[in-house]
C-alpha cells in the first residue's frame, strides 16, 4: 500500500530541509527523485543522500518561478523519465517583515516562490501524469502559516493560504483524471528559514517549545511520512485536505 517502487517523484527545492525531508521518504519507499534546486552544490549533495537510501535519484536545475524554466524543467523531466507520478511542490522563502515596510518587489518574490512556483509546476505536470494513464499525486507545501496570521511575515502568510485554496481548485479540477492534490502544513520546523525566524525574533524558540505538544522543534524527517502517505495508494480517496504536521501545535491556545 505504501510502495513506491517504479514511480518517479519530483522535488522543488528537495536539495534541503524540508524538501529533502520528504525526499528521503519517498526514496524509502523506492521512488526514483528527481531533486530540482538552484544551488548545484547542494542538489549534488541531496542526490548522494538518496542515492545512499536505494533511490536512483539525479537534480536538475530550474528556476521553479519562471514559465520557460518550468517548461523546460518538465521536457527534460519526460525526455529521462518519461513519466511522472509524484510532484512535491515545496520551494519557498520568506521575507520577516511588517505590511507597512514591505516592498512591492519583496512581495512578488515570495509569492512567485511560494505560490506562483506550484501553479506553474503543478500545470505542468498535469498532462505527464494524464497521458500515464494512471493518475498522479501532488503533494502542496503550506504552513501554519496557512491558516494563522503571522504580523512578521505577511507575503509569506498569503503565499501559504493561497496554496491550500490551489490545492483545492486543481483536486476538484483534476479528480477525473485519477490525480489527487493535498497540502501539508509543517509546524515549526527546523531548517535555514526557521533558524533565521530564531534569530530574528525574541523568544520565540522557547514560545514554539511551550506551546508545541510534542515539547520540541520539528525535524525534516517528521514530513517523511506524511509525504510516502499522500504519494501512495494509501490516500487514494483523499484529496483537497490540508494536513498540518506541527507536533500538536495548531491545536493548542
Amino acid at each position: 500500500m505504501f510502495d513506491l517502487k517504479g514511480k518517479v517523484a519530483l522535488v522543488t527545492g528537495g536539495n534541503g530541509g524540508i524538501g529533502l525531508g520528504m525526499a528521503k521518504g519517498l526514496a524509502q519507499a523506492g521512488a526514483r527523485v528527481v531533486v530540482v534546486g538552484r544551488n548545484a552544490a547542494k542538489s549534488a549533495a541531496a542526490v548522494d543522500a538518496l542515492r545512499a537510501l536505494g533511490s536512483d535519484s539525479f537534480a536538475l536545475e530550474a528556476d521553479v518561478t519562471d514559465e520557460a524554466s518550468v517548461h523546460t524543467l518538465f521536457e527534460q523531466l519526460e525526455a529521462r523519465c518519461g513519466r511522472l507520478d509524484i510532484l512535491v511542490n515545496n520551494a519557498g522563502t520568506t521575507i520577516r517583515k511588517p505590511v507597512d515596510q514591505l516592498q512591492l518587489s519583496e512581495w512578488n518574490l515570495v509569492m512567485d516562490t511560494n505560490l506562483t512556483s506550484a501553479f506553474l509546476c503543478s500545470r505542468a505536470a498535469h498532462p505527464l501524469m494524464k497521458r500515464g494513464g494512471n493518475g498522479g499525486k501532488i503533494i502542496n507545501i503550506g504552513s501554519m502559516a496557512s491558516i494563522f496570521g503571522m504580523p512578521y511575515a505577511p507575503a509569506y502568510g498569503a503565499s501559504k493560504g493561497g496554496i491550500v485554496q490551489l490545492s483545492k481548485a486543481m483536486a476538484a479540477s483534476w479528480a477525473a483524471d485519477g490525480i489527487q492534490v493535498n497540502a501539508v502544513l509543517p509546524g515549526w520546523i527546523q531548517t535555514e528559514l526557521t533558524d533565521g525566524a530564531r534569530a530574528q525574533v525574541p523568544g520565540l524558540n522557547e514560545r514554539v517549545i511551550a506551546r508545541t505538544c510534542a515539547g520540541r522543534w520539528g525535524q525534516p524527517q517528521d514530513l517523511a511520512g506524511v509525504a510516502v502517505f499522500l504519494a501512495s495508494s494509501a490516500s487514494d480517496f483523499i484529496t483537497g485536505t490540508a494536513i498540518p504536521v506541527d507536533g500538536g501545535y495548531s491545536i493548542t491556545a
